[in-house]
């Protein structure tokens, strides 16, 4: 299909993940003050989105406390600065086997499965704008470990999350889970005007090669908004790619640590470099209002 470049692109920031980067760099943020204060200098460098999860303020390590969604979200609406806040609700469907050989029982300090109000709890408390459905299942890096979100489980969250009327954000890492937001939409759980976000480069997703990114941005219905990101060094030549295919652009520290080769990257400068990067191309960067009225979200207190 011929190229029909993005020229009102919105920037998302990813701040801080679920994955073990807390030790590689100073600039993960940890504690909800410190995820906060990095997403409001993401949102001050050109950030629309900012996309949120929470990790024990002491380790590092990922959770899914409710208190510590909430305490991000208030500090966040609270600033000086206009985002919109999009909350994850990929936690809670990690399943860890055994060894190859006895791959039962699961591996129980690793293993977080929870059920779908259970893991869409901190969206209903706090009420984001927008909030993510990774829609499908898949084996993701670590040699046991696989991301689990079976259909039904993605119809009754995708089903919560359209009620509360917070947007969600289909996480698509492979060409199958695009087939399943389809469905999701066809079957009215999810409304027609989906969001999209590529997930590309992703072990063991879809690979970040160009081919197979525009067979995903092909598999994205023409009505549906998205955006893409690829992980590590090719985050940012991704942020081009995304607008040349007609999408919008994701950066941050939970996809790369890095701004340049040897030199540890903060979200606001990830942003900064996105933000020159749409702007030399020809486009120009939206704010927050602009993205509320393009995917109709409403701004609501938490409850």
């Amino acid at each position: 299909m011929p190229l029909a470049m993005n020229r009102e692109v919105f920037i998302t920031c990813a701040v801080t993940g679920s994955g073990s980067s807390q030790d590689r760099s100073p600039h993960v943020p940890r504690s909800p003050k410190q995820i906060a204060d990095s997403a409001i200098d993401a949102a001050k460098a050109g950030a629309a989105i900012v996309h949120c999860h929470v990790r024990d303020p002491e380790t590092g390590k990922p959770r899914r406390d409710v208190q510590l969604y909430r305490e991000v979200t208030e500090r966040i609406r609270a600033a000086d600065v206009d985002v919109v806040l999009n909350l994850t609700a990929g936690m809670g469907g990690d399943m860890v086997f055994g060894s190859p050989e006895n791959p039962l029982p699961l591996n129980e300090k690793a293993t977080d499965m929870g059920g779908a109000s259970n893991r869409v709890e901190h969206v209903r408390q706090c009420l984001p704008e927008i909030c993510t459905l990774d829609c499908g299942t898949m084996n993701f890096a670590e040699a046991d470990y696989v991301m689990t979100n079976t259909p039904g489980m993605l119809r009754a969250m995708g089903g919560m999350m359209t009620a509360l009327g917070v947007k969600p954000e289909i996480e698509a890492f492979d060409t199958g889970h695009l087939w399943f937001a389809k469905q999701l939409v066809e079957e009215k759980v999810l409304d027609p005007d989906a969001l999209v976000q590529l997930c590309m480069g992703v072990p063991w997703g879809a690979p970040d090669d160009l081919n197979t990114f525009m067979a995903m941005v092909n598999n994205v219905p023409s009505s549906w908004t998205w955006s893409a990101f690829s992980i590590g060094r090719n985050q940012m030549a991704y942020a081009a790619a995304a607008v040349l295919a007609g999408g919008n652009v994701r950066v941050g520290l939970e996809d790369n640590l890095w701004l340049d080769k040897g030199v540890l990257a903060t979200n606001a400068q990830l942003v900064e470099r996105a933000v020159s990067i749409v702007s030399n191309m020809g486009a120009r960067v939206i704010g927050p209002d602009e993205v509320r009225k393009k995917l109709n979200l409403t701004k609501r207190a938490p409850l």
